[in-house]
């Protein structure tokens, strides 16, 4: 069976029909359920906050981000992003307490540096995986959004992305995209092992201080990978780097791909010394 994200874009797949049936559906409503309240519970909110949900769809996640009680630290006001204008229809129409923005992910996050405490996004992320073109490029997707992310967030903020990774490879490059982007990241697996299995993308900002365990909430929890970025041998500076070498051009190239462009694969050619031929 494909994945949705595999049949058409994300603008496109859910059109009025689709969005009526994602919404109205009592077992997508319920998982919906599940998985936010899974991400509170790993953003660790303990006073009303102001969240970005990102591919909010009709707001099945805001609602509960708005009915959060204020025993437990709610409610919360937010913002949703969505591609999809259908999606954003019927949220409007079930009168959602958040503002709606239509907008793609995959461009960044349009928002001033800072603007929000926290970031929750469902079942979102991993249709950024995907190019329906030869323009597209899923690499400079995922960098746009991590940095614009990475930038709307206050400094100590967290995210939390629920996804579904087709395979190792894009589960690698999500989490690679988000940790070039300067993020703390770890990745905990709910009921491995089983067909219900799900992944959260566990993100923090700032923290410098933080030792080991960055992200500051997956501590003692099992099948969880902690990637730390910081301790990335490329990270490490720029002493001794000659320009027009290979470490230059190779330092050049990520630049230029997290900022969405796209490249010429390096080898063993890079950075080697031409010979001049005079006539």
């Amino acid at each position: 069976m494909s994945r949705p994200e595999e049949i058409l874009p994300p603008d496109l797949f859910y059109d009025d029909s689709e969005s009526r049936k994602y919404t109205t559906s009592s077992r997508i409503q319920n998982i919906q359920s599940e998985m936010t309240h899974r991400a509170l519970e790993l953003l660790q909110l303990d006073s009303p906050s102001l969240i970005i949900d990102l591919g909010c769809g009709s707001g099945l996640s805001g609602e509960i981000l708005s009915s959060i009680s204020s025993a437990d630290g709610g409610p919360h006001v937010w913002i949703g992003m969505d591609i999809s204008a259908s999606m954003l229809d019927i949220a409007l129409q079930r009168d959602v307490e958040g503002d709606l923005l239509l907008s793609d992910i995959g461009q960044g996050v349009p928002f001033r540096p800072g603007s929000f405490d926290a970031a929750i996004s469902i079942s979102a992320i991993q249709w950024l995986c995907n190019a329906e073109s030869n323009e597209v490029n899923p690499q400079g997707r995922l960098s746009r959004f991590f940095n614009g992310l990475y930038a709307s967030l206050r400094r100590g903020g967290r995210a939390v992305c629920q996804f579904y990774p087709k395979n190792d490879a894009q589960r690698s490059m999500i989490t690679s995209a988000a940790i070039k982007a300067g993020f703390g990241a770890g990745i905990l697996e709910d009921e491995p092992g089983t067909k219900n299995l799900k992944y959260y993308l566990v993100l923090t900002v700032g923290g410098g201080e933080v030792q080991g365990d960055i992200t500051g909430v997956v501590k003692n929890m099992r099948d969880v990978d902690v990637q730390d970025a910081r301790r990335r041998s490329g990270f490490a500076g720029k002493k001794g780097e000659r320009k027009g070498s290979k470490a230059w051009i190779v330092r050049k190239k990520e630049q230029m791909e997290r900022k969405g462009k796209v490249v010429k694969a390096s080898t063993k050619y890079t950075g080697r010394s031409r010979r001049r031929v005079v006539f």
